[in-house]
């Protein structure tokens, strides 16, 4: 190859490092901060983010009953991440490839990883339920599609089936999340915001917050023919299913793209 050739190469190459140097900055900065919150922060933020989920769930149970189209449903359900991504609220699924690089960069500790990790998850749980009894009892008419919906997960058998949903589910939700990293433009956050609700909600992959709260809407409305126990037991799996696949197709590879750079972060970290 001419000493031309290789100069057009490398000017071609060089655009794309410098925006995977930016993004890999993004992602450390971010986690660094989501990491180092108190229990009152995370507390907070995971609660918020439960309940803008729940808002979401609540514009895909109301297309879905009008339509009867879980495609239209899954596009509404983005209004959930919308909120998310605006309000700057954490859920716990989007807890894989930020806080976790951090962790790999020594910008934080596993231990303040597993305190976002729990405390998001069960603030999660406890907002979105919150809001779930309040959509079952302002919107009566939306309690019979709700048991529906939540019935497809809860009562689905542990199989190649669903636990390959539950790992896609992760997937998604990480490159969704890995998307909005590369890029400064909000309309291109935005359209993967959306892209992730379409491909989460329409195709109804197994998601451990987002089914969950269906499923706390149906237990709420009554007259379902599962309990408590069978969400439980339905959300270990999915929630093992989630994490492998949001750390081991998405995370994992991405620490492997940036291993360099990572490995500079590392020396640094360990000299300050």
């Amino acid at each position: 190859m001419s000493e031309t050739s290789q100069r057009a190469l490398g000017d071609t190459d060089s655009p794309i490092e410098d925006e995977l140097e930016e993004a890999f900055e993004r992602i450390v900065g971010e986690g660094a901060q989501r990491l180092h919150r108190d229990w009152r922060e995370v507390f907070a933020t995971g609660f918020f983010g439960g309940t803008e989920v729940a808002v979401g769930v609540l514009a895909y149970l109301s297309v879905l009953h009008a339509t009867g189209n879980q495609l239209l449903a899954g596009l509404a359900f983005s209004i959930g991440f919308l909120a998310l991504l605006l309000g700057r609220s954490e859920l716990f699924t989007e807890g894989f490839l930020v806080p976790v690089t951090t962790v790999a960069a020594k910008r934080a500790s596993i231990g303040q990883l597993f305190k976002l990790w729990g405390g998001t998850l069960a603030a999660n749980l406890a907002g979105g339920w919150v809001i779930m009894w309040l959509i079952v009892t302002a919107f009566p008419k939306l309690r019979e599609q709700t048991v529906e919906s939540a019935t497809h997960f809860v009562t689905a058998p542990l199989n190649a089936e669903s636990v390959s949903l539950a790992v896609l589910g992760g997937m998604v939700i990480t490159l969704m999340t890995r998307m909005q990293h590369g890029t400064d433009s909000m309309p291109a956050k935005i359209a993967a915001a959306v892209a992730g609700a379409f491909l989460l909600a329409g195709l109804q992959m197994f998601h451990s917050i987002l089914d969950s709260l269906l499923i706390f809407g149906a237990l709420l409305s009554g007259g379902t023919p599962f309990g408590y126990l069978d969400w439980l037991a339905w959300f270990g799996y999915t929630v093992v299913g989630n994490i492998i696949g949001g750390l081991g197709l998405v995370t994992l590879l991405r620490l492997v793209r940036s291993k360099d750079r990572l490995q500079e972060e590392r020396s640094h970290a360990e000299q300050s």
